[in-house]
């Protein structure tokens, strides 16, 4: 952990200092992490376009409509695996490339798919576990629901970080993670709850921005719903895709960056917390006898009142 002590991102932070940080490495590294992220946006972009939502909507039949469904399945599923392999070769790109230049993006592309597989499995097991856990939440409170969200976004977001730092072992990286995210449960949390509700505002500042041009499209639709396709074309369209991806691109690498922070931070705290104590402590407080002058013997040799 020595080399990381070096990264511009790892030290002990409050959240002012947090998204000051994050701020910081992003406008230092932003025109690396501009032109990698707009790559992504550009291809997950793309590839959402396999999901046609139009062809649902001339569907009246329920058992057709499922079936039809299904048939999303597997596009939804690609889409999904890229995206967690474009948030893999960020994430390491992010770590990495901080400390030496020589990482840039094809040696962080090549050495993060190590990474990947096991991150996959963390993220099913995830899954399987935040789905519980938000039913339980709703069952109980809403409120409940929105503090398991919360809690399995700070768990992912630990995950890659870890991965990468102290080793690919699956079951070393759940338990690092769990131990790391309860060590600080509550600044962990709050800190994801501020940067969750900034990052929202953002992108719906920007998803305004772009739905700009197709006005047009949605007053369609809201004075005549039988016009309901003018919104799903917009989807398809080459400019939304473009504007989309453009704006993806500001956006995308700020949780890595977060999730470095969050990292960081714990590591910070507890390599700082970890003091070496003496081996005989007692012997190294100060006594009230230390203040005076030592008493000698009658028969000493360095005793003043002998030589009088």
């Amino acid at each position: 952990m020595d080399h990381f002590s070096s990264h511009p991102l790892y030290r002990k932070h409050n959240i002012d200092s947090a998204m000051s940080s994050i701020w910081e490495f992003y406008k230092s590294k932003f025109l690396s992490l501009f032109i990698i992220s707009l790559v992504m946006s550009l291809v997950i972009q793309y590839a959402s376009t396999m999901v046609n939502v139009k062809e649902l909507q001339t569907i009246t039949d329920p058992m057709l409509l499922l079936e039809k469904m299904k048939g999303f399945l597997v596009p939804i599923l690609i889409i999904s695996l890229i995206n967690l392999l474009f948030a893999t070769i960020l994430q390491y790109y992010i770590i990495y490339n901080p400390l030496s230049s020589e990482n840039n993006f094809f040696v962080s592309l090549l050495k993060s798919l190590k990474y990947f597989i096991p991150y996959l499995i963390i993220i099913v097991l995830l899954a399987f576990f935040g789905t519980i856990a938000i039913v339980l939440g709703i069952l109980a409170l809403i409120i409940g629901a929105f503090f398991a969200i919360l809690y399995i976004m700070t768990l992912y977001l630990f995950i890659l970080p870890i991965m990468m730092i102290e080793g690919s072992n699956i079951g070393d990286t759940i338990n690092r993670t769990f131990k790391l995210v309860h060590k600080n449960f509550w600044t962990n949390i709050g800190w994801v709850a501020v940067f969750l509700l900034a990052l929202i505002v953002i992108s719906v500042i920007f998803s305004a921005i772009v739905l700009l041009p197709f006005t047009g499209n949605f007053l369609k639709t809201i004075l005549n719903p039988e016009n309901g396709s003018a919104v799903t074309d917009v989807s398809t369209n080459p400019i939304f895709i473009i504007l989309s991806a453009l704006i993806g691109a500001l956006t995308l690498p700020l949780m890595p960056v977060f999730a470095c922070v969050l990292y960081f931070n714990a590591r910070a705290n507890e390599d700082q917390g970890q003091i070496v104590t003496p081996a005989n402590p007692d012997n190294d407080k100060v006594r009230v006898e230390d203040l005076y002058a030592k008493p000698y013997s009658d028969d000493h040799p360095d005793n003043p009142e002998k030589n009088d």
